[in-house]
């Protein structure tokens, strides 16, 4: 059985995401087909008022395009939008100065289609978590695959009792004394929060993760 982490694309992936990053090696499905209310084009951050969602949004057409040719939609504001929230819940955080700038240019670029965006914003978070992994594009769909961290990372998922990879070690953020710890926000939380640290916080739960899920697989 191939234990290499297959993920979906994923827009400032959340931390339970990240983790399988720290892979030496993964695949990312480029070969099924655009899927809605997904973290595909969504993210979630902590803000002075609690969560926060970014939804990057996407060019409505009647069928579910491939996932490398769902395009951008620019109607809307939304990177200034983003940009401003994600200053405004961070601002405040240890490292988001050291970080903002190999950030900013991808709330000021424009870029075609969602699955580029993701990729290259993706290499921009590993390149600052100081992380090496391979990210591979598969060729082909693989319709069997234990465990599918292509479906099992999903917002509607992680709400279930029975969810796997639930996040059971808090870290600073700017507003736990109004909320307490938030777990499984967008990587950027705890980025710019642990700053240095992150990747290590990333590798522990990678190891767990990675216990769990082959114990489950027995």
């Amino acid at each position: 059985m191939d234990t290499t982490p297959l993920l979906s694309t994923a827009y400032l992936p959340p931390v339970e995401y990240f983790s399988f990053l720290m892979n030496r090696e993964v695949w990312v499905e480029s070969k099924e087909n655009y899927c809605k209310q997904s973290y595909r084009n969504r993210a979630c951050i902590l803000t002075g008022n609690g969560v926060q969602t970014l939804h990057v949004p996407v060019v409505h057409i009647s069928h579910k395009p491939p996932i490398t040719e769902a395009c951008i939609e620019y109607t809307t504001p939304w990177q200034r939008s983003h940009w401003r929230a994600i200053t405004t819940a961070y601002n405040a955080s240890p490292y988001f100065l050291y970080y903002q700038d190999a950030l900013r240019p991808f709330y000021e670029q424009r870029f075609e289609r969602l699955f580029d965006y993701n990729q290259q914003l993706t290499k921009t978070l590993l390149k600052l978590l100081g992380v090496n992994s391979a990210l591979h594009l598969t060729t082909d769909y693989d319709s069997v695959r234990t465990p599918d961290l292509r479906t099992l990372i999903h917002p509607k998922q992680s709400i279930r009792p029975e969810y796997p990879l639930r996040l059971t070690i808090p870290y600073y953020q700017v507003f736990e004394d109004r909320f307490g710890f938030t777990p499984n926000l967008s990587v950027l939380d705890l980025l710019f929060n642990l700053g240095p640290e992150a990747a290590g916080y990333l590798l522990t739960l990678n190891n767990r993760f990675n216990l769990l899920l082959s114990s489950n697989g027995k």
